[in-house]
């Protein structure tokens, strides 16, 4: 056992092992001795046993006792960030001609289209909705091997036609199959499908915005109309560094303009590039994030609105926490709490974890739900 000089007066120092320091929220530890600072008192030199420097012994006389108390509390901390998003039918999609001809008719905007019907129509003939995740950029005809076949055998089928397998080569029993189909649509029944004649998409989508007129010539690449999905997601936008909480599958809470709250989840995550807002600034990498909602009805008068997010990165469930300003620094390092029991009060070391909503979770010898601590006024 070593000795601590106090007041010229040698004292014996107490020497247990050094408490481990937890790590929390990165950048909550890092104000943390400012916030403490500034919160008055926070700064308490007591050694490795515990005991005050300049006290007589493990507890301080109750005339000196902290200027406000607060309690020990057992309870769930959860690490969130709230964001804002914008409610709507999530990212958009433009349809553009494939062949040259005039726009004879076009749906209305907000309707929706299912597979096989007509997303517009070109020289009178129908521009098919099918579902797929390969976007057609060819024709399809025998001896053609690849997804986007794959998916038109896949539509045709689910569509009632058959005679053919469901795979990824193009073949006679496939030609035959078309044709039928070209004879339901009044189109020429070639077994061959034209770049352009269908639209892949992942599913029924809604029309957003019409970019086109009727009787209007079309060229190739030629804006018709723009898409969505038909489900009502939000999007959220997010800082670089905030990436860590919003992950695919992660449960949030949106709250709505008229104040309910909706459980959500993460569907998507991707980064984005933002160009600067000036033209010599440099863009900026952000990450956004698509958002399901749980309860559709909830929103079901919306079909855009601005609302806010509620991410959470992780979370402690039934763990005694304090509120940040009742923790002293250590002389030795670390953190401690002072503990007001009977008119006294002592000092302990503790283990911090997760910082969260102004409270911290600790842990340290003895420290029980129930107890009292000093804060700073």
């Amino acid at each position: 056992m070593g000795m601590t000089t106090v007041d010229g007066k040698a004292e014996p120092d107490a020497t247990p092992s050094r408490p481990r320091r937890r790590r929390g929220r990165g950048k909550v530890v890092a104000g943390l001795l400012i916030v403490l600072a500034a919160a008055g008192g926070g700064f308490v030199a007591i050694n490795s046993a515990g005991l005050l420097e300049g006290a007589s012994g493990p507890t301080q006389s109750a005339n000196v006792l902290p200027p406000a108390t607060a309690t020990v509390a057992k309870q769930t901390l959860n690490d969130t960030m709230d964001a804002d998003g914008e409610l709507g039918y999530g990212p958009v999609t433009t349809a553009v001609t494939r062949k040259p001809g005039t726009i004879t008719w076009l749906p209305e905007s907000g309707r929706q289209v299912t597979r096989g019907k007509s997303l517009y129509r070109l020289d009178n003939d129908p521009v098919t909705l099918m579902y797929g995740d390969t976007p057609a950029y060819r024709d399809l005809k025998i001896g053609v091997e690849g997804n986007d076949v794959e998916n038109l055998e896949r539509n045709l089928s689910k569509l009632g036609y058959d005679g053919f397998t469901v795979d990824d080569e193009y073949t006679y029993d496939t030609a035959e199959a078309v044709m039928e189909w070209q004879e339901d649509r009044g189109l020429d029944e070639t077994g061959v499908v034209d770049l352009g004649r269908v639209v892949f998409a992942p599913g029924k989508v809604r029309v957003e915005s019409i970019e086109s007129e009727e009787g209007q010539p079309a060229q190739p690449g030629q804006k018709v109309l723009t898409y969505t999905g038909t489900s009502k997601v939000v999007t959220v936008e997010l800082e670089a560094e905030d990436q860590r909480m919003a992950k695919k599958g992660a449960k949030v809470e949106v709250t709505l303009p008229d104040g309910k709250s909706v459980n959500g989840k993460v569907t998507e995550v991707a980064t984005v590039i933002v160009p600067g807002e000036s033209q010599n600034a440099d863009p900026e990498t952000r990450v956004e994030a698509l958002v399901s909602i749980g309860n559709a009805k909830a929103a079901g008068g919306l079909d855009k609105a601005s609302v806010d997010v509620t991410f959470t990165a992780s979370q402690r469930k039934n763990v005694l926490t304090v509120p940040v300003a009742a923790l002293v620094a250590l002389q030795e390092g670390g953190f401690g709490l002072e503990i007001v029991e009977g008119g006294t009060s002592r000092y302990i070391a503790v283990e911090t974890g997760l910082f969260a909503g102004g409270r911290v979770e600790v842990e340290g010898d003895g420290l029980t739900e129930g107890m009292t601590v000093g804060m700073p006024k």
